[in-house]
């Protein structure tokens, strides 16, 4: 499917009027940098003006391209795929007024013409698609930085807004799709095809229900075995089945089942949109991390909430050695508790953090160490986030700098340097949690 994710030639269909949805599809394409040719096309043909370029409006597809990008009229899209078909290899339809609103004839005509051709789509009733490392932003959602992450959202509005709160967490992204209705390429596809995607570290499935589950528990495991699965299965409750079935005409099924076969194919389930993030971010920086955690902290309160949170999820709060106590006991104050957690206290700087990093990681007893930092005014927290990034570490860090402005800058620095912030205690536990599950 490299053709959906990395093309070099593209067509869009649709009205290119501004505010229209092939208009934004395009103008997000070329605003997008992308570095192939791209053909609007559509029977009125003109000339449409987007970023300063100028673009031909064809009235007909007369040359072969990798892929098309549909949002023209539900009904008039089966007769398009059949005259198009020899030209293109896949067809992303935006398009929507199939079977979601009962329709399922009209769907039925549009895989037959596009199977007719050999050609593979997305869709309908969906929001495009991202190959962010391709440079190629089909899709009207917002754009967002490369990075390792590729969503998969069978609800087009969700994954707008994943994305949009992706960027504001700092997600890099390898790729997104919204695939609607699932017509063709389904979540089962997206599994497999980004499990060897080289420009994917994780994976994060949004989905209301799925109609072969054989075939998704199997694509689901093959995925799980090369790259962590973050999934979000919404459609839990009776009353969410019923809003998932007139959503995407998907069965959202028992979640019993769902929940079993997340478990079996040792995918990692998340609760909310936030924890889809975490997880995220906590992927990005590591790939697994062990259960003995240490906590280094200059408040003692956050430091007992960290405590707290990672026992309830299972995880052991390391014990650290006699020769590391004895270390730490060598340069700290003798304010400060050695115990695990390790607190700082408030006047902690960029030494004291430091080196106590250092030492707790090289404690055979601790797999993975959660850094808290809560800093006084008279400390910038920049100072401690260089702590962070020098300190002599093989070991997964995992970061909590609390809270607001307080922590801007130094939240800055960690992101420049590629260590994610959470920004409460818990979060940071649930990241360590969601890495030892690898």
């Amino acid at each position: 499917m490299d053709f959906f994710f990395y093309p070099q030639k593209v067509a869009v269909f649709g009205s290119f009027k501004k505010g229209a949805i092939a208009y934004e599809i395009l103008q997000n394409i070329v605003e997008g940098g992308f570095e192939g040719k791209i053909i609007p096309v559509n029977p009125k043909g003109g000339r449409v003006e987007i970023a300063g370029r100028s673009f031909e409006i064809r009235e007909r597809l007369e040359e072969s391209v990798d892929t098309a990008i549909i949002a023209i009229p539900a009904r008039l899209v089966p007769e398009l795929i059949d005259e198009i078909g020899p030209l293109i290899k896949g067809a992303v339809v935006i398009s929507a007024g199939f079977s979601e609103v009962g329709n399922e004839e009209l769907e039925r005509e549009l895989v037959e013409k596009a199977r007719k051709h050999g050609v593979r789509v997305i869709g309908p009733n969906c929001a495009g698609v991202f190959g962010v490392h391709g440079k190629f932003f089909g899709s009207f959602e917002v754009r967002v930085k490369p990075g390792g992450l590729a969503l998969i959202s069978q609800s087009g509005a969700f994954g707008g807004a994943a994305l949009a709160m992706g960027n504001d967490e700092g997600i890099g992204f390898s790729a997104f799709v919204s695939y609607g209705n699932a017509a063709d390429l389904n979540e089962s596809d997206f599994l497999e095809y980004f499990a060897d995607d080289k420009n994917t570290r994780a994976i994060a499935l949004y989905i209301e229900g799925v109609r072969d589950g054989r075939r998704f528990l199997e694509a689901l495991r093959y995925a799980s075995s090369k790259k962590p699965v973050i999934v979000l299965k919404a459609g839990k409750s009776a009353s969410g089945a019923k809003a998932a079935a007139s959503h995407t005409g998907s069965l959202a099924g028992s979640y019993e089942i769902y929940r079993a076969a997340f478990k079996q194919a040792r995918a990692i389930e998340v609760e909310e949109m936030e924890e889809l993030f975490d997880a995220a971010k906590a992927f990005e920086m590591y790939e697994k991390a062990g259960k003995r955690v240490v906590v280094v902290t200059n408040s003692g309160g956050p430091g007992v909430l960290a405590t707290d949170k990672l026992e309830r999820l299972g995880l052991e709060i390391a014990k650290l050695g006699e020769k590391t106590v004895e270390e730490l006991r060598s340069f700290l104050p003798p304010q400060c508790s050695v115990k695990n957690p390790v607190d700082l206290i408030a006047d902690a700087d960029y030494e004291r953090y430091r080196r106590t990093i250092e030492v707790v990681c090289g404690d055979e007893n601790v797999d993975s160490i959660l850094v808290i930092c809560v800093p006084p005014i008279f400390i910038p927290s920049e100072e401690i986030a260089r702590a962070v990034v020098d300190a002599d570490c093989n070991k997964p860090i995992v970061v909590n700098f609390m809270a607001g402005e307080l922590v801007r800058r130094g939240v800055e620095v960690l992101e420049e340097n590629g260590v994610k912030n959470f920004p409460t205690p818990e979060r940071a536990a649930r990241a360590l949690r969601w890495l030892s599950l690898r």
